[in-house]
């Protein structure tokens, strides 16, 4: 008879698995940015931008993962920030390089090399100035964007209503050059950008927006070959005809508060952040 102690097997950590979850959003993230530049090289532009917008939904669902399980690390914020470099920079770029510009020139690829660099310091000095901070506004449009606006173009360019009213405006060149420009500089700039509200109905105000929300998501997953670029469009130029507004108005920026409970910004949010920044006496 053995009567050797038998080694118990312990219940899974749930809390390593609440922290681990984060990161594996991430690297899916990565996997698919990855993924989209092997499909542009080898042609297939359509899914090499749907690639793109599937990373930037995890690249959505695993920091709100994080805030809600209260596992927001130092090492998962760097992790986020090199992986978006990865597909919402160099992805778009290349998918723009096979799809436009390989056969443009000597020296086309600087166009897409610009861009790269603008979504690199635009992730750097988000890491520097807003991480960790709490805020309902992005300064300079957010990479992720930025990426799936390039990236969804192909898609578009092939509906017959493109065809039908904007092929003569011939966006493939001039078009798509000023895109990749704007873009670029629109990441690094001081424009303000709204993020993505929490859901509630607390309020008409709120209410309307959840519901446009709710609206534009409906629309984009069922025709996103149509939806999803001109929706990326108009995001960009909501936040340079703000910008311009308050110029004009000379109107201070306002950031608005975040609809409670999207773990963003509150009043008792804010508070309790200004309380734990003041020196101890």
């Amino acid at each position: 008879m053995d009567l050797r102690p038998r080694r118990q097997l312990g219940r899974p950590d749930m809390r390593r698995v609440v922290v681990v979850m984060p990161s594996a959003f991430t690297l899916g993230n990565l996997f698919f940015g990855f993924w989209a530049i092997v499909s542009a090289y080898n042609g297939n532009f359509r899914w090499a931008g749907w690639f793109i917008v599937f990373a930037a939904i995890l690249d959505m669902l695993d920091g709100r993962i994080a805030r809600m399980s209260n596992a927001s690390s130092r090492f998962g914020e760097e992790l986020d920030s090199l992986i978006d470099l990865v597909s919402f920079g160099v992805a778009p770029a290349l998918i723009m390089y096979f799809l436009e510009f390989s056969a443009a020139g000597k020296f086309a690829w600087v166009l897409c090399f610009i861009y790269v660099v603008a979504a690199a310091v635009r992730l750097a000095r988000y890491n520097v100035i807003s991480a960790g901070k709490p805020s309902a506004w992005f300064t300079g449009i957010p990479s992720p964007a930025a990426g799936v606006t390039l990236a969804v173009y192909y898609a578009f360019s092939q509906t017959p209503w493109y065809r039908r009213s904007l092929a003569y405006l011939d966006l493939q060149h001039q078009g798509l050059v000023i895109l990749m420009l704007l873009l670029a500089l629109l990441m690094v700039s001081g424009v303000k950008y709204p993020k993505m509200p929490g859901f509630s109905f607390r309020t008409t105000k709120q209410a309307v927006l959840t519901l446009f929300v709710l609206s534009c998501a409906v629309a984009a997953i069922a025709k996103p070959d149509v939806v999803l670029f001109p929706l990326g469009l108009a995001y960009l130029t909501f936040g340079v005809l703000r910008s311009a507004w308050l110029g004009l108005m000379d109107r201070p920026e306002e950031p608005p508060v975040a609809l409670a409970g999207n773990g963003d910004v509150t009043p008792l949010n804010r508070e309790r952040q200004e309380r734990l920044q003041e020196p101890l006496e």
